[in-house]
């Protein structure tokens, strides 16, 4: 496990109610969809897939009121995609008269690995709490039963754990009402002569829309809460797909509302029963607040979301650069991390020099829009910190950038070296063929979010086949596995991998994976 809880319970935050009203004024109505269940089927051992596990149809849906259950038996309902809402099933009772109760579980899967694993074995450092699994009593039936939680699954396992010997429970009509603040008939998608690739898009297009819920959500499974980093990259993809700025504007607005005294970001917020900021903070997760306004003001050219959160922007680069040396550095602080990716086995310190290039560059962007009489001052630190990062960073032996007191050299330094366009173009095309050659194939990484970053260099560098290559080998590598919609944790060489210490608690749709769609609009249409 890489990332850490952060408890810091002595910081206050400010509560800008106008910011928080317009927030709020942009809350999306969600559309909502009954979906009955597509067929009955069984876990099935299947080298192919995720863990080893497949599914086979046994049945169709309209055979499953035949199916008297009692004591131990156990039926999965499939709904043929994933799905994103509340959980409907109507249960009456077959045989003598109903002299107990019922009662049985019901557990909800997003891919059949989850099925096949024992929540009870569960031992990592997540809350157990957030595994789908419900366990339900029913003192009289005929019945229907609408669960009060929203769930995000394709499979729904039932096993009874009792009746009687006197009867039978029997279920009918599966149903899901799913939610999403978007419908993916809206998009005009790109007709892609390579079929591997139009599915790749499918998939994201897909994943998107599934976590576009009240906010942007990282993920309906779990967290279910908006972070910094995942809004950056849904943003984009929305701009090339659904084109809903009210969401963004949404979201723009609970992280403008809420910051500390000091006025930093925080990493996330919950919007449940109420708007509340998280006591997490990451140093380019803050920065990326900069990023965020600065997409959605070249998408939309809205000046009055830019002037409402312009000076929100400002702090956070102005706290960001009270790290930064005389001579051009960043100094990287335990109090306030850089994330950069989950693991921490690699140096970040370069990675996050060059974060700060990125966003400074937005940021005067931004301070030419309105005018800012400081625009000067931020100009003259970018030509240091770029300098720095020339001089001091890159080493011309092996032509690449290094990190850390050790000189370590790694991907994430070349990429976001890369997508801050240090070097000139020529420079960094070849930058990223060295890193092709010396540092693929990749290692150590597992997330999305971080291949992302490594795919759009190689596009942003000039070396799109490259770039579609590792698009097919990661993103079409778990649609080969059985995705629906894209996860949270990957890694090809161990495809079982989790942070968490179970898989069970892996998303297996989450926000930050949904890229494809935006490299494909941006590079390949």
């Amino acid at each position: 496990m890489a990332f850490t809880f952060q408890i810091n319970n002595d910081v206050q935050f400010q509560h800008n109610q106008a910011l928080l009203d317009k927030s709020a004024s942009y809350r999306p109505i969600l559309k909502e969809t009954k979906v009955k269940a597509a067929s009955i089927v069984a876990l099935e051992r299947d080298t192919q897939y995720l863990e080893g596990w497949g599914v086979k149809q046994i049945a169709p849906i309209e055979r499953l009121s035949s199916y008297e259950l009692k004591r131990d038996d156990q039926i999965i309902i499939d709904f043929g995609d994933h799905q994103v809402g509340q959980f409907s099933i109507n249960i009456n009772a077959v045989g003598s008269p109903m002299d107990a109760p019922l009662c049985f579980k019901i557990k909800f899967a997003e891919m059949p690995a989850e099925l096949a694993r024992k929540s009870e074995d569960y031992d990592g450092w997540l809350s157990k709490s957030w595994i789908q699994e419900e366990t339900v009593h029913l003192d009289v039936l005929p019945t229907t039963l609408t669960l009060p939680r929203r769930y995000s699954f394709r499979y729904a396992e039932i096993t009874v754990v009792d009746t009687s010997p006197k009867w039978r429970a029997v279920f009918s009509n599966p149903v899901v009402t799913a939610t999403s603040a978007v419908d993916t008939a809206t998009v005009h998608q790109p007709e892609l002569a390579d079929v591997q690739l139009q599915r790749i898009y499918e998939v994201g297009l897909k994943t998107l829309a599934d976590c576009m819920q009240d906010v942007f959500e990282d993920g309906p499974k779990r967290d279910r809460r908006l972070w910094i980093g995942d809004l950056r990259l849904q943003a984009l993809a929305n701009y090339a797909t659904f084109k809903d700025t009210d969401l963004v504007k949404r979201c723009l607005y609970l992280f403008g509302a809420m910051p500390t005294t000091a006025g930093r970001i925080p990493a996330n917020v919950f919007t449940k029963p109420t708007a509340v900021p998280d006591d997490t903070f990451l140093f380019d997760y803050s920065l990326f607040f900069i990023s965020i306004l600065a997409d959605y003001e070249a998408f939309s050219s809205d000046k009055t979301v830019l002037n409402d959160l312009y000076r929100v922007a400002k702090k956070q680069m102005d706290l960001a650069l009270e790290q930064v040396t005389s001579e051009g550095k960043l100094k990287l602080t335990e109090e306030n991390p850089v994330f950069i990716d989950w693991s921490n086995d690699f140096d970040k310190e370069t990675a996050g020099q060059a974060i700060i290039i990125y966003t400074l560059k937005q940021f005067i962007t931004l301070a030419e829009l309105v005018n800012d009489t400081s625009l000067e001052t931020y100009t003259a630190i970018l030509r240091k910190l770029n300098q720095y990062a020339k001089t001091q960073l890159f080493d011309s032996q092996s032509g690449l950038f290094v990190s850390g007191d050790q000189r370590e050299v790694n991907v994430a330094s070349q990429v976001w070296m890369t997508l801050a366009h240090v070097l000139d173009p020529e420079q960094t095309t070849v930058l990223m063929q060295t890193t092709v050659t010396k540092l693929f194939p990749i290692t150590g990484i597992a997330t999305p979010y971080m291949y992302h970053h490594i795919t759009e260099a190689l596009f942003e560098a000039g070396l799109k086949q490259e770039a579609v290559q590792l698009m097919k080998d990661y993103w079409g590598k778990m649609v080969t596995l059985g995705a629906d919609t894209y996860w949270e944790a990957f890694d090809p060489n161990q495809p079982d991998y989790s942070p968490y210490g179970s898989p069970i608690l892996n998303s297996y749709c989450h926000a930050w994976s949904c890229t494809p769609v935006y490299l494909i609009n941006k590079y390949l249409v």
